[in-house]
Order: structure tokens, then sequence, then C-alpha cells
């Protein structure tokens, strides 16, 4: 479905670039529709939240259908006045309240389900989106029809967005996600833009201990799906000091070992990828200290 309406023509100069055709007018290719989900919980900050719900919408060069914003459990009075407040700045909110804490996975499954429109984007509650975020996923949507999910790529920055301190570069082409996602998640869950119905037929979200985006990566793989990244970064992402130490552990590990599995099981890596994978990952989080696992991401994992 496409749409006609204030600020969703697509900018001519994107358009020239991804479909290289000059003679192109403002008025030749409408936008797709789309939402973004988002959940917010308890221990999110009330003015970072804010930030992030105005990146996505006010400030975006395109803006969304419609927010879908999941209340994980309870919450504090600062994040619900926040949520009051900016109802009255984007009026197509809707939110989803759920009276107990269910976790990520299945509070972004919850948003999900709640989509009506052909595509939907991720967002987390406390990262603030380039403001042409969106323009950029939809306009390369449009120049790549057979494409399923379009993320991008995340600059990582400590309280405020001049302090960044590092950078996590995807690869963009489809053969090369696919390749990378033999070794590592191949997309930066926060940026991405999704098929609807694609996700649907894989089974959406499902929980998975600090891996359920790379697991849906893999499912969606699996069936076929298409992928790509931009080059560009779309989404600045907020990191604690802690983010190193909650990378590590018998449980992230046994998490992860229990992806490498499922790969191998369904043949996406044989068996040297699958122990190779597996050793690398029990010396970097079960075997090395936090101080020494902070140096191993900053230096070989971040840009």
């Amino acid at each position: 479905m496409y749409i006609v309406s204030l600020n969703k023509k697509i900018s001519t100069a994107i358009l020239k670039k991804h479909l290289g055709n000059s003679n192109m007018t403002d008025t030749d290719v409408l936008y797709p529709e789309f939402s973004v989900c988002m959940s917010v919980y308890k221990n999110d900050n009330a003015n970072d939240f804010l930030a992030a719900l105005r990146s996505i919408s006010i400030k975006q060069t395109v803006k969304p259908q419609k927010i879908i914003l999941v209340v994980d459990g309870p919450i504090s009075e600062a994040i619900d006045k926040v949520i009051s407040s900016f109802a009255t700045e984007f009026e197509n909110l809707q939110v989803i309240r759920l009276k107990e804490n269910k976790g990520n996975a299945i509070a972004r499954q919850t948003a999900i389900n709640e989509v009506q429109t052909p595509w939907f984007a991720i967002m987390d509650s406390d990262d603030i989106a380039q403001s042409d975020r969106f323009e950029k996923q939809l306009s390369f949507i449009i120049s790549n029809p057979s494409c399923d999910a379009v993320g991008g790529q995340i600059k990582e920055f400590i309280g405020t967005t001049d302090n960044i301190v590092g950078k996590r570069a995807v690869p963009l082409a489809d053969e090369d996600v696919k390749k990378y996602m033999k070794s590592r998640c191949p997309m930066n869950f926060m940026t991405v833009m999704l098929r609807r119905e694609q996700v649907e037929n894989v089974g959406g979200v499902v929980d998975w201990y600090y891996e359920e985006d790379y697991y849906l990566w893999i499912r969606m793989a699996l069936a076929g799906c298409t992928f790509a990244n931009l080059p560009d970064t779309l989404v600045n992402v907020r990191v604690g000091k802690d983010m190193y130490q909650r990378r590590g552990g018998w449980r992230y590990f046994k998490s992860e070992r229990k992806i490498q599995r499922f790969m191998l099981k369904n043949k996406l890596i044989g068996l040297p990828r699958y122990c190779y994978n597996v050793l690398g990952r029990f010396v970097v989080q079960v075997l090395m200290t936090n101080r020494m696992r902070s140096f191993v991401f900053q230096k070989l994992f971040r840009q």
C-alpha cells in the first residue's frame, strides 16, 4: 500500500541516487506505509525515552503512520508523564500496557502483533534515530522491492551523542549479510525496517536470552528472505559502562551456543565453523575478565 500525504513524498535526490534516474520528479513515487514498534520499562530514563520518541516522530523527515508502544510492566510516574505529554505531540500513538514485566522479546512481539502496515521499524527506548533514517530506508525499499529487511550502521555513545565510544559496522549486501551471519549477528536490531508478512511467516520475535534478533535473522534466512544494510549510521545507540559485563557469563554463553547448534542443525554452518564459533565465545564470554572482554570488543568488534 502506498500513501499520499505531506512529507511522505520521496526525496528526489535520494531516489535519483538509488534508482539512477536523473529525470525523476518528486511526485513520481510515494512511500510505503510503516509503523514503529517500541517498548519501555521501569528502569528506563524518562528524558532519554522522550528524546527517543521525538527522534522517530516529529524530528523525522518521513513520519510513521503509527508508533506502537508497549509498556512492559509497572513504570515510574516520570515515564508515565512522558507518554501522556508525547500523545499530544504525536496523535497516532498506540499504547499497550502489560501488567507484568515480560522482557524485551515478548514486549517487541506484542507490538508487532498490532502492526497493520506492510512495513514496521524497530526502535529502542533510549536511542536516537537520525532524522532521515526512515527516508533512507524507504527509498532503498522502493528501489529494491525484493528486500525483506533493511538496517544500517550504529554509533555507540555514553551520555551525549557527542561522546561516541564506538561504531558497529555490519555488511551491506544480502550475500555478505548471510555470510557474516555464520559468525556473528549481521544486523543492528534497533535500526531495522522489516516486511511484516515475512516476520509473521517465520513466527515473529521469539524470547531467546539476548539473542532474539540473531534467531530471527537465521529463521528469515532459512525461509529465503533478502537482507540489506545501508552504509549510513541510522541510529545513535546509548550504551553504559557495564555493556561488556552483560555480554559475558555462563548464561550468555549457553544462549550463544544454542544459537550455533540451531545453525548447525539447519546446515547454515558445518561442524568446523560450529566448533570455532563456540570455542571463541567460550574464551570471550566465560574465561575473560570484564576488562579483557571490554578491550576485545572495542579493538576487534567495534570501529
